[in-house]
């Protein structure tokens, strides 16, 4: 690439640089400089303080975001192993079905999340469909399903399920038959070529999976509300009620800034023991 290639590939990139900057870029410093503001305070010329990042250890706001990184963990290893033979179908066996399952999965996003959520309530509440269909068929029921922490997984599972399925088809794809038969025909029984063939040349679909899919549920908060009513109070309610509620914006500043980092650093670090290149094939 020469230079004059150089300045115009930069020259037609500065539209959606400026748009990165103004849409993704700016939120995030605004909600930086707000962290280290003083409470009832709504001007930058002050010192900086921190209060209200000892606030997060004090009053036990860990705890939510501990609450927040354990689900979204358990629900993206759940979706990885459900989704794992319904994308391999997907791209080895299904053929033409493939597009009906991918239009049924797409349809899913065109409701709310809150919507298909509350369908859920209705259907696990004491009294709603499933209780009450049971106690109408048997005579006996049941408390209903919800307001626990699996409901909560649940939840994120259901509502996260594309996130983890499409990318996963994706990596399921690159494996080529090839080395799917040769190893077969070197003697390879299905656990060896499943752990030593596939796994590994699905490698980039799984890490832009769990990604995807950790980042969205450690951020969820819908999930934990409607499913959970208050068994498990997540970072983001918290970060929530301190933007409206409590009207203490440095607390609620610093709550989203703290849960950026620390998935900011989980990401870094899972990336760091990974090799990129073999992973997305450059080495191949």
């Amino acid at each position: 690439m020469n230079g004059r290639e150089a300045r115009l590939g930069a020259f037609s990139s500065l539209p959606l640089t400026t748009l990165l900057l103004v849409t993704f870029i700016a939120p995030l410093l605004a909600i930086a400089a707000f962290s280290i503001m003083p409470a009832k305070v709504f001007s930058l010329a002050h010192v900086p303080d921190f209060s209200a990042y000892a606030e997060f250890v004090r009053e036990g706001y860990w705890k939510s975001l501990a609450w927040s990184l354990g689900m979204a963990a358990v629900a993206t290893a759940l979706l990885l192993v459900i989704c794992w033979p319904l994308a391999y179908a997907m791209v080895r066996i299904f053929k033409r079905f493939t597009l009906v399952i991918t239009i049924a999965v797409v349809m899913t996003l065109f409701v709310s999340e809150n919507i298909r959520l509350f369908g859920w309530v209705i259907t696990l509440m004491k009294g709603g469909m499933l209780e009450g269909y049971l106690r109408a068929w048997t005579g006996n029921g049941f408390d209903g399903l919800l307001y626990n922490v699996p409901v909560i997984v649940f939840g994120l599972v259901y509502i996260y399920l594309p996130f983890m399925l499409f990318p996963l088809a994706q990596g399921i794809s690159m494996i080529p038959d090839d080395a799917r038969h040769a190893a077969a025909d070197l003697g390879a029984n299905r656990w060896q070529i499943f752990t030593n063939i596939e796994l590994p040349l699905a490698s980039p679909g799984i890490v832009v999976g769990a990604l995807l899919t950790f980042v969205l549920a450690a951020g969820a908060v819908a999930e934990s509300k409607l499913l959970g009513g208050q068994a498990v109070i997540v970072i983001s309610d918290d970060v929530e009620s301190a933007f409206t509620y409590g009207q203490n914006w440095p607390l609620g500043s610093a709550l989203a800034m703290v849960l950026i980092l620390v998935i900011s650093i989980l990401i870094v670090m899972t990336l760091m023991k990974i090799d990129l290149d073999s992973v997305m094939g450059k080495g191949r």
